[in-house]
């Protein structure tokens, strides 16, 4: 294999060629990162845990194709990747992922705070750990929402140098929408997991999925809401709240019928429902006077 298709069979071992993945765990970092600092994180933290949500993402992408390489050449959409066609090899992928790591953990060299570090090491692991939750646990999704929104306590840590409980707050709202999102993803593999013994929201909530994902949509925006009623946000913070509800609606209209194409699309649009949250909180604080938790 020449160098420019061993670059891009790393390419999508890393997923950089489907970017959505990376929006999902950025989104609720900066949510994070604007209620810690008040509406005005520094930039320099803003482009450190921009970056390194891009390579631990691409980190755990990698280490979730290592665990999975026997299941992925059985699965419709997996069966393509670097790792099930053998274009790369298993000892390959561990040195990647293991490369990510330690750029992402140089990147934290300046937040010099012992909280963040331990932080940093848990987050590894709950990635590193994932992919194999899907052998035992019935929502595995849920676990996914923790490592996929770790860079929420993460955020406080850097800004504050402390964990309110606020934070954890935060990071339900984002448990309860990585499974909404993750069970639309899961549908559209259901038949081939259920054939290879894969366990997902998808199995486990069975017909009622959709209602179960329509209620977690629910419960991440009024968990939202709560976390912006203890920062006194105001009407923008609200307004945005309002465009996910209508956001997760029309996933709904993409779901119900519960056609695979439908439901890829519908877990690809939630960067619009991370990203609504986001600009509505961004205006508030910007648009607002001050306010104080």
């Amino acid at each position: 294999m020449g160098l420019r298709q061993r670059l891009d069979a790393y390419e999508k071992l890393m997923r950089l060629d489907k970017p959505i993945g990376s929006l999902l765990l950025l989104w609720p970092t900066l949510w994070a990162l604007l209620f810690a600092a008040n509406g005005q994180p520094p930039l320099l933290l803003v482009w450190i845990f921009a970056l390194g949500t891009l390579l631990m993402r691409s980190a755990g992408c990698v280490m979730n194709d290592v665990a999975d390489r026997n299941y992925d050449g059985h699965v419709e959409r997996t069966k393509d990747r670097p790792l099930a066609t053998g274009a790369v090899s298993v000892k390959e992928a561990l040195l990647l992922a293991a490369a990510l790591v330690v750029l992402a953990g140089l990147l934290i060299l300046p937040l010099s705070s012992s909280l963040i570090w331990g932080l940093a090491v848990l987050a590894v692991f709950l990635a590193a750990s994932y992919p194999l939750t899907k052998r035992f646990l019935a929502i595995p999704q849920a676990y996914l929402g923790i490592a996929f929104g770790f860079g929420i306590p993460m955020a406080y840590a850097a800004v504050q140098n402390a964990l309110p409980a606020i934070c954890w707050l935060l990071l339900a709202a984002n448990v309860c929408w990585a499974v909404a999102y993750d069970t639309e993803y899961a549908m559209v593999d259901r038949e081939d997991d259920l054939k290879i013994g894969i366990r997902t929201s998808a199995i486990t909530f069975g017909r009622c999925d959709v209602a179960a994902v329509m209620l977690c949509y629910a419960a991440t925006l009024i968990l939202l809401a709560a976390v912006g009623a203890h920062y006194q946000r105001g009407a923008w913070f609200y307004l945005g709240l309002l465009l996910a509800a209508a956001i997760a609606l029309y996933h709904y209209t993409l779901i119900r019928g519960r056609d695979r194409a439908g439901c890829f699309a519908a877990f690809r649009h939630n960067n619009w429902f991370g990203a609504a949250i986001f600009a509505g909180l961004l205006a508030d604080y910007q648009l607002r006077a001050p306010s104080f938790p």
